[in-house]
């Protein structure tokens, strides 16, 4: 074959079986459905959601339950409006609250559901309603400086 060694053909066969099928999964990541993933929506209108992103963790007692799906700006009350996904088998009572926090100084922000003892549930697409939103670095530093390190979130 070309005047190529049995290794020579054996490392073109492996490196190729490589090549094609990196190819067939980054085909596969790119083409599936984005709103393929199982559980139920839900949203949040936020005053300020400054370092949130899509693909962001949702939490609950420090427990991912899902993730924000969207960011939306409404143009009428500049309020932004985060969509998240919450994994089936989690649910979220109506009079619950929600905070955008971090980790610490430097961590990626999430959002922090506390959840309300309210009978009723949010159904899929329902909005909660008590909402803080992303505090800066400065902030955070003062109220740990000059307070209990609480938050200044009303839940």
């Amino acid at each position: 074959m070309l005047g190529r060694t049995r290794e020579e053909n054996h490392e073109i066969a492996v490196g190729t079986g490589v090549v094609l099928t990196a190819l067939a999964l980054g085909l596969f990541l790119h083409l599936r459905p984005a709103g393929s993933t199982s559980g139920y929506d839900l949203n949040v209108r936020l005053p300020k959601t400054d370092g949130l992103s899509k693909g962001s963790e949702v939490r609950i007692s420090g427990v991912k339950v899902g993730t924000v799906t969207d960011l939306t700006l409404d143009p009428k009350s500049y309020l932004a409006t985060v969509r998240m996904n919450i994994r089936d088998g989690v649910a979220v009572p109506t009079d619950s609250a929600l905070e955008v926090t971090s980790g610490g100084l430097l961590g990626n922000l999430y959002v922090s559901i506390f959840p309300g003892k309210a009978a009723t549930l949010l159904p899929p697409g329902g909005m909660i309603v008590k909402g803080c939103g992303a505090e800066d670095v400065l902030s955070m530093i003062g109220r740990v400086g000059l307070s209990n390190g609480q938050s200044n979130c009303k839940k």
